[in-house]
């Protein structure tokens, strides 16, 4: 009988252990379904798709899943074009532009007193995600952000944080990036049109002083014509991605006025 028992307690404890095995062989050779984006702009045939990589920038991902599908990005424009790389995805049209609560949750109310400007957390190694080792070289999708820096050197951390809805395709490997912004995923078809953009014609923008009517010609990375945005739509393979984690952008008007104007005001009284 004990003997018995000892056997079955044997082949219970094969069992499991065989479970327990086959699970993790299982995990280590699944093959992970990146997200999928599509890029359709307007006059060229060939759409851009991007594979996206979570592992890499989870929350920059969840936040450019739910602005595309959502509808953001339709009709806004590739405003910046140099040698290695376009930028697009800014609602102003400039890059001055930063999206807002109601991008991201059709519930809130547009323009309402809870659809704040938001930015998001800059997912790269200097601002402390080390796991994002994701290089930028050609075809890699990346998220532009501010630079605060230039007005004082203790606005890194504002800085790091201030990316939001705009983002770039490299055309060219650019080393000087690489751990400095958040990268994300990379062309897999279609970087002949990221190419044939990145080539277009750029405004020179002309200014005349009216004492002398002197003019004087400024060149500029904004395409002479429009680049539009028909669409980006995001293949997500059934998974359901969370919102992203936002946080408030950065004042930089009442930072510039709090440092210098009260203080000084202060100092005078």
């Amino acid at each position: 009988m004990k003997k018995a028992i000892l056997i079955i307690a044997i082949i219970l404890v094969i069992v499991l252990l065989s479970g327990v095995c086959v699970g993790i062989i299982l995990n280590a050779t699944q093959k992970i379904d990146h997200p999928i984006a599509t890029i359709k702009i307007k006059g060229y045939d060939q759409s851009v798709v991007v594979e996206l990589y979570p592992e890499y920038a989870e929350n920059t991902v969840a936040n450019f899943i739910t602005l595309a599908n959502n509808g953001f990005y339709n009709e806004l424009k590739i405003h910046r074009v140099e040698d290695t790389l376009i930028q697009g995805g800014d609602s102003s049209g400039d890059g001055t532009g930063s999206p807002r609560l109601s991008d991201l949750d059709k519930s809130i109310e547009k323009d309402s007193e809870s659809d704040k400007l938001y930015a998001i957390p800059g997912e790269f190694q200097k601002n402390g995600y080390d796991n994002n080792t994701l290089k930028f070289e050609r075809g890699v999708i990346g998220m532009a952000r501010g630079d605060y820096t230039t007005y004082s050197p203790n606005l890194k951390k504002e800085s790091y944080n201030s990316a939001g809805s705009q983002f770039f395709i490299m055309t060219e490997n650019l080393s000087s990036l690489n751990g400095e912004y958040a990268a994300f995923g990379k062309v897999i078809s279609g970087m002949e049109t990221v190419d044939n953009i990145s080539k277009v014609e750029t405004a020179v923008d002309e200014n005349k002083n009216e004492e002398t009517g002197e003019v004087t010609k400024k060149e500029t990375t904004r395409p002479e014509t429009d680049v539009i945005i028909e669409s980006i739509t995001i293949d997500t393979h059934a998974v359901k991605y969370k919102k992203p984690k936002t946080n408030d952008v950065f004042d930089l008007y009442s930072w510039y006025m709090d440092t210098y104007y009260n203080s000084s005001t202060t100092h005078t009284h």
